[in-house]
């Protein structure tokens, strides 16, 4: 027997509680693993709640993160004892997710940690840190240095938000943070950011082009706020859009991209090819400090889950919400 959180649907509500499972209830794949944690994402509280229409299926175990050690495998790549994780893959979607004592996967969704990070260490990171890094990356790879000028993040205040902040200021960019969330000016401040906007700044219509501001920016939110961030772009910047949080509309016009040479880059991290993710992970590891654990993390259990994913589709969660699963 095990603990999960178990999601179920019910005359079309979603309905959430913790349930002992008899391990045949685990769907049939090669490796079993006991969890250790999960963490909490947006996505996991939009399936938790029912807010979005995330999990294909009932019975679902939420949890799109895990990290954990093999009891059985029949994937020669792992062992029993062996230290793994997952993040992505549909999983706490479409399969089983990591919201439970044990997890049957897939080995192709597995990893083992990355040098230098703990299991623990990897769950406050999770999917959020994995996205951010993959968003750093594509500013990289747009050629935003950091001596062009100042990189702008939405969404500051989460876990993507608050994972690209840190990651920018360890990289010398000159970050600024936006939030709706007036209380956290010195949690962003000690993250990094040079300078902290209020997300009301960009309350009204984008225009097709306004004032050259940024050099890049990352954006988690999408919809009229991402609007803004084109328009505002110096030439030859790169937005990395990946989060929906404000809406999955985009209400602007092809005038940044044609006058300014704009480059919109859109991030996944859910299907995201192993190369690219042991890189970005490589990279977490290197530059990630180790003041970020203490000051953008905080730990439930299973139970506590359930009220963190109310919190996080009402925006009231700050950083990263690890959950200890045992």
């Amino acid at each position: 027997m095990f603990k999960a959180l178990l999601l179920e649907q019910q005359d079309g509500v979603t309905c959430s509680r913790i349930a002992e499972l008899d391990d045949g209830a685990l769907p049939e794949r090669d490796v079993l693993v006991a969890v250790a944690y999960s963490s909490l994402n947006y996505k996991d509280g939009l399936a938790i709640t029912g807010k979005g229409p995330i999990v294909r299926q009932f019975p679902m175990v939420p949890g799109i993160d895990l990290a954990g050690t093999v009891l059985s495998s029949r994937d020669p790549r792992f062992v029993p004892g062996q230290s793994v994780f997952s993040t992505g893959w549909s999983v706490g979607e479409q399969y089983w997710g990591g919201m439970a004592q044990q997890a049957c996967l897939d080995g192709d969704w597995l990893q083992s940690l990355p040098v230098g990070l703990t299991a623990r260490q990897v769950m406050q990171i999770g999917t959020a840190g994995l996205t951010a890094m993959l968003c750093v990356m594509a500013l990289e790879e747009g050629g935003v240095s950091p001596e062009q000028g100042e990189v702008i993040v939405t969404g500051a205040s989460g876990g993507v938000g608050s994972l690209a902040v840190s990651l920018l200021a360890q990289l010398d960019y000159k970050v600024v943070a936006v939030t709706g969330r007036a209380e956290n000016h010195d949690y962003l401040l000690a993250l990094g950011a040079c300078r902290v906007l209020a997300r009301d700044t960009f309350a009204t219509p984008a225009k097709p082009l306004e004032k050259q501001l940024w050099a890049g920016a990352i954006d988690t939110t999408g919809s009229h706020l991402l609007a803004h961030l084109l328009a505002q772009t110096r030439y030859n910047g790169t937005v990395a859009a990946c989060g929906l949080a404000a809406g999955s509309d985009l209400p602007t016009s092809v005038m940044p991209f044609i006058l300014r040479n704009v480059r919109l880059q859109g991030v996944d991290s859910v299907m995201c090819p192993l190369e690219r993710r042991n890189e970005a992970w490589r990279r977490l590891a290197e530059l990630l400090p180790a003041s970020f654990y203490s000051q953008a993390c905080h730990e439930v259990d299973l139970q506590g889950a359930i009220a963190a994913a109310e919190a996080i589709t009402c925006g009231q969660i700050t950083g990263r919400v690890l959950v200890a699963c045992q």
